[in-house]
């Protein structure tokens, strides 16, 4: 398989760093949008074909796989099916953006505390949702965070705008961060973010190179963190999907593709390119 087309000089420095050292090296991705397609529902979430296998092959060769995830650790576990999965012993899940880590050689997931701002603002939301006139919009209680999609409302983008005055209220009264994404606002504990998580990963393993694969506006953090860390010396490749259409995200990264099946095809090709060096 050809190496895939990377647009930036960093973003080729990065796959060169990996493919010469990958046992100092972190791959990382997002898992809705990325690994999975995007659903209406998110109970129904699953990997494309092949994503698992990809990240299995790099396992054998790198410091360490991650998913990284706004997904409670143990809910994008089990809809991953990375649990026992051939070759992915060592692999870890971040989710709650770093606050949970599920680790796959202990099957037990960490926890930091969550903030009592969260339990406040799940008792306010349904009379929030009702006043805002968006009662159906569907509540994603992820425990230490809330998400209101609107996705699967007549009209999802002003049903969006309709609330996004109203949480940004609600975030400000109970010390919570409102964090945008596709068609989703986020209630979540400052201080908790994919850069957060990324940092953190890296620090722990001591990588001097990474890929992290994202689609949607969270994962600008982890770009974001990434590329504050190429100015000491780590190498990156910064991949992002066009499922959610994240503008920002697709600009700043050095490989595009447009679904969770290209994630597959760049994450394999990498590992071609690592067994034949």
């Amino acid at each position: 398989m050809s190496t895939p087309v990377l647009q930036t000089e960093a973003g080729r420095d990065g796959w060169e760093a990996i493919v010469a050292d990958p046992a100092s090296a972190v791959i990382s991705s997002d898992f809705d949008g990325v690994l999975s397609p995007l659903v209406e529902d998110p109970a129904r979430s699953r990997p494309v074909d092949g994503a698992l296998d990809a990240l299995a092959r790099l396992a054998r060769s790198v410091n360490q796989v991650a998913i990284v995830t706004g997904r409670p650790a143990l809910v994008a576990t089990e809809l991953s099916g990375v649990s026992g999965y051939p070759g992915l012993g060592r692999l870890v899940v971040l989710g709650h953006y770093g606050l949970e880590r599920w680790d796959a050689a202990t099957g037990k997931v960490t926890s930091d505390p969550v903030p009592a701002g969260v339990a406040t603002a799940r008792d306010r939301l349904p009379g929030l949702l009702s006043d805002a006139g968006v009662p159906d919009a569907f509540v994603e209680d992820k425990n230490s965070s809330l998400a209101v999609h609107t996705r699967r409302l007549d009209d999802p983008t002003g049903a969006l705008e309709l609330l996004r005055g109203p949480l940004t209220a609600l975030a400000e009264e109970t010390e919570l961060r409102l964090e945008p994404g596709n068609l989703v606002l986020e209630l979540r504990p400052p201080g908790i973010d994919k850069g957060v998580a990324i940092r953190h990963l890296l620090e722990s393993t001591g990588a001097r190179s990474i890929l992290y694969a994202g689609d949607d506006l969270g994962d600008l953090a982890a770009f974001r963190a990434i590329q504050e860390q190429r100015a000491t010396g780590v190498r990156a490749v910064l991949l992002a999907t066009r499922s959610s259409n994240a503008t920002e995200l697709i600009d700043a990264a050095d490989v595009v593709v447009d679904d969770p099946s290209g994630a597959v095809t760049v994450l394999t090709a990498l590992s071609d390119a690592i067994a034949a060096r």
